[in-house]
């Protein structure tokens, strides 16, 4: 036996299979299981506002899971984690994310089936109560009131100054954002920030070279 072979032989004894038995994997999948399932309803209560995808909820609590399983697995054996690394490395996602905290669920279920499938179960518990007051104070924070945008479609190229002073009634700051004048019309693009919206709109309206006037609000970012 050379050197080669004795240092192999230290480096597989030293690590060993941990001492796994039916009840400490079971235990650890019924913690998991719970996370996951905490995970599943802070999800879903989160997203009831925005676009919700089922199939995605599940697949976090089925990923919490599965990444328990594969720590449970890995500890067995030096041999066993490294071929598990190689099958792993060959998987590739490229389905888009289309929320932002999609990611943040994302490695939290990843995370939180790591926790536990190591054993310990009160950090995963800490974790999910830390991060359930993080998202639910940031997402109580107030943000800025989204702008809307005006649409006005006159028949009178020189009508521009009297429908601007008609929005300076309603609104202290505009903007307008497109112009689209021809030799018999109008069109603009304004946007805006104001508290009577309906009045505004009545107002544009009533101009004589005023064809259709329409205020739209959307959901985007907003520009501070």
């Amino acid at each position: 036996m050379n050197f080669s072979d004795i240092f192999k032989k230290s480096f597989l004894d030293g690590f060993t299979a941990a001492d796994i038995n039916p009840y400490t994997a079971l235990t650890a999948m019924a913690i998991s299981c719970c996370v996951a399932l905490y995970i599943f309803l802070v999800y879903r209560i989160i997203t009831k506002k925005t676009f919700y995808s089922k199939s995605f909820n599940i697949s976090l609590a089925s990923i919490c899971l599965i990444t328990s399983a594969i720590i449970l697995t890995i500890q067995s054996s030096i041999v066993v984690s490294l071929g598990m690394v190689g099958a792993l490395s060959i998987v590739r996602f490229r389905t888009a994310v289309k929320d932002p905290m999609d990611l943040t669920f994302l490695f939290w279920a990843i995370a939180a089936g790591i926790i536990c499938g190591v054993g310990l179960a009160e950090i995963a518990f800490i974790l999910c109560i830390a991060l359930t007051v993080l998202i639910v104070i940031l997402n109580a924070l107030p943000v800025a009131k989204a702008p809307l945008i005006l649409v006005v479609n006159t028949s009178d190229f020189n009508s521009e100054n009297d429908i601007l002073d008609t929005v300076k009634k309603y609104t202290k700051s505009y903007k307008v954002k497109s112009r689209n004048i021809t030799k018999t019309s109008l069109d603009l693009i304004i946007e805006l920030r104001t508290t009577d919206s309906g009045a505004l709109v009545k107002d544009i309206i009533a101009h004589q070279a005023v064809l259709s006037a329409s205020l739209m609000s959307h959901d985007g970012e907003v520009t501070y």
